[in-house]
């Protein structure tokens, strides 16, 4: 048992560009509905990479404001939770720990743990850090998605109970290394092609992988704009 803050939040203007985001997260104060898709009050702003059933919510451990405190300095956006989009934001579950396809209850909703968070560069302006997406995904500190098997009432006290692991061996922590370290190993990529619980996006990239024999290119997601 977790205990957890619930945080939603509406798109507005990014600063220093004319993109509009819902990254800026704030806690809930009253009961919401968590239906297929997300918090009944939460926003994404461009459905065509964020959200879906898969990306419902966004998780985020709280332990990691520390470190980029230390490693960033005391900015702004990291005196509170919710800089980094976050929907939950726990002390206590960490990539080492989660696998993919943990399931979990939160008030009357079921979650299932489907991938973990592959960084956008919409993060560089948010913290004014110009490759703040990089640093993301290259610190494994990327926190993670759940999809929604049970959609529900939460409430503000509710806490995060875990259910079941079906795949304690696959943690977030390890399916990251395979895919932004260990990048081309093909043993461990055929395996994670038909990692059942994992999203199909993510089961793809290991797919595209074995057939390319390559990398895919990152430099759009985590620089355009």
């Amino acid at each position: 048992m977790t205990q957890v803050t619930v945080l939603t939040g509406r798109a507005t203007l990014l600063s220093g560009s004319d993109k509009t985001s819902a990254i800026a997260k704030t806690p809930m104060t009253d009961a919401c509905y968590l239906g297929w898709e997300g918090f009944e009050v939460d926003e994404q702003a461009d459905r065509r990479l964020h959200g879906g059933v898969e990306k419902a919510v966004h998780h985020y451990p709280f332990e990691h404001y520390a470190t980029w405190q230390h490693e960033l300095g005391n900015l702004s956006v990291l005196r509170s939770a919710g800089a980094f989009g976050e929907n939950l934001s726990t002390i206590g579950l960490l990539e080492h720990t989660v696998a993919v396809g943990d399931i979990f209850r939160l008030g009357e909703a079921t979650l299932q743990v489907s991938q973990g968070r592959q960084p956008c560069w919409k993060l560089n302006l948010r913290f004014g850090v110009s490759d703040m997406a990089l640093r993301l995904q290259n610190s494994g500190r990327t926190g993670w998605y759940y999809r929604v098997l049970e959609p529900g009432m939460v409430g503000c006290s509710d806490t995060l109970i875990k259910l079941d692991s079906p795949s304690p061996e696959w943690t977030l922590y390890r399916i990251w290394h395979s895919l932004y370290v260990d990048t081309l190993n093909f043993d461990v990529l055929s395996v994670i092609a038909g990692l059942e619980g994992l999203s199909d996006s993510w089961r793809k990239i290991a797919s595209k992988r074995l057939q390319k024999r390559q990398v895919e290119n990152w430099n759009p997601r985590l620089y355009s704009r």
